[in-house]
């Protein structure tokens, strides 16, 4: 089966399905096993509708599921003080540390939101209560958070093998290139997570920073997407667009217009397509000018053998060919 068919909403059909009844579900997805919450109800192309505070905290009642709350003292404690020993990474969010949990000894993620958010402890605590409640095998588990004052944590279960970017694009001396089946394996996988955020969750969550170092790996390489949720918790200004997603990654009309849907997130998906096929990174400063973005560089070698072959079954003189070179560029790139 094909497997953009099987794994993203947007370019499959759909059918009438009883959400009533739990066995028109897939096995896969029976309650209690990588599904416990949502059953799916957004399936268009733009962006999911609102759903109040109150109609979440609605849900929250009905789960009798919560995320463990920690104190400030205790994840700095864990965190040594968020030392820059402990830092991991950086993203559009906040800082990622390496925690050790006192006094079980459990190491942790611990993601440092900034503090120029301007939402409210209740709207925090709800949407973080809320991504708490999803669950799938291919979505690093949040296992707590912290919302003391100006400062909001969250606390997401820890993977040693760290991101794909690790594995693929910044390798070490003493690590192994990943092979073709790991390589597949992480795709597939990544697929099925943002299948399920598109799917299955309500509302339906659009990731909106999907990049190879969002992508963990545990140790058998299954892909846990991290910071998917979380530009609800910015809360920033709903009276103007903030572009989220990295340079590179972003889909053409959110990066140019702010246009957010579903497909947006499809898009990031085929430049990690890309740089798993490749092994470069999706926007590469250090080439040659015609090099540096991934898919305009892919874009041109199609282009130029499709032009090729085409000059070679049909033999076309040079005025017909620079034509079809032509209208093919004004249809990859829509000018």
């Amino acid at each position: 089966m094909n497997m953009m068919n099987c794994c993203f909403p947007c370019f499959k059909k759909h059918e009438k399905v009883n959400n009533g009844d739990l066995n028109n579900v897939p096995a896969a997805h029976q309650p209690g096993d990588d599904m416990l919450l949502f059953t799916p109800q957004h399936t268009g192309h733009t962006a999911p509708e609102i759903v109040t505070v109150e109609e979440k905290e609605s849900t929250l009642a009905k789960s009798g599921i919560e995320a463990k709350q920690y104190t400030f003292r205790e994840l700095a404690t864990a965190t040594k003080h968020f030392r820059n020993e402990c830092l991991l990474s950086e993203s559009g969010f906040g800082r990622i540390y390496r925690g050790t949990l006192q006094p079980n000894g459990q190491v942790v993620f611990v993601k440092r939101l900034d503090k120029n958010s301007t939402q409210g402890n209740k709207e925090f605590l709800v949407e973080v209560l809320m991504l708490s409640l999803l669950r799938h095998t291919n979505l690093l588990k949040l296992v707590g958070y912290c919302a003391d004052g100006d400062q909001k944590l969250l606390v997401y279960d820890y993977m040693p093998m760290g991101s794909v970017e690790e594995h693929l694009l910044d390798l070490k001396a003493e690590m192994q290139p990943l092979d073709w089946v790991q390589r597949m394996k992480i795709a597939c996988g990544t697929a099925q997570g943002i299948e399920y955020l598109h799917e299955k969750a309500n509302p339906p969550i659009i990731y909106r920073d999907l990049k190879c170092s969002n992508i963990m790996l545990d140790d058998e390489f299954n892909p846990k997407l991290s910071d998917y949720g979380l530009a609800k918790l910015g809360g920033n200004n709903k009276s103007h667009v903030t572009i989220m997603g990295s340079y590179g990654y972003c889909a053409p009309e959110y990066e140019k217009h702010g246009e957010l849907t579903l497909k947006s997130d499809v898009y990031s998906f085929g430049v990690i397509l890309l740089e798993l096929i490749s092994g470069r990174r999706a926007m590469d400063t250090s080439k040659q000018a015609d090099e540096q973005n991934l898919v305009s560089w892919v874009n041109l070698i199609i282009l130029t053998l499709l032009c090729f072959y085409l000059s070679e079954l049909i033999r076309w003189d040079r005025h017909t060919l620079l034509f079809v070179m032509i209208m093919t560029i004004v249809h990859i790139y829509g000018f």
